[in-house]
């Protein structure tokens, strides 16, 4: 089951060091522009995993491993703040 973007909203501030819900990702395999809060989010386990709404491709996964946060964006091709 799945939550909408705004609930990774939280570790990705700590990435980021600001909100980026609103902020504008592209999906790298489809194209579409959404802002990061539209995205379909799974948060069960250690991690985050967020999934575009269009073509349900991981976008990003973050992960907590003790004191570091670990971030893989490799599914998005742009991110507009």
């Amino acid at each position: 089951m799945h939550v909408d973007g705004n609930a990774a909203g939280g570790v990705l501030s700590e990435v980021f060091g600001r909100d980026v819900t609103a902020a504008a990702l592209t999906c790298d395999g489809c194209g579409a522009t959404e802002p990061i809060a539209a995205a379909m989010a799974w948060m069960d386990g250690p991690g985050t995993v967020l999934r575009c709404v269009h073509c349900e491709r991981v976008l990003m996964r973050v992960a907590r491993t003790g004191e570091r946060v670990l971030l893989d964006a490799s599914g998005v091709r742009t991110l507009a703040m």
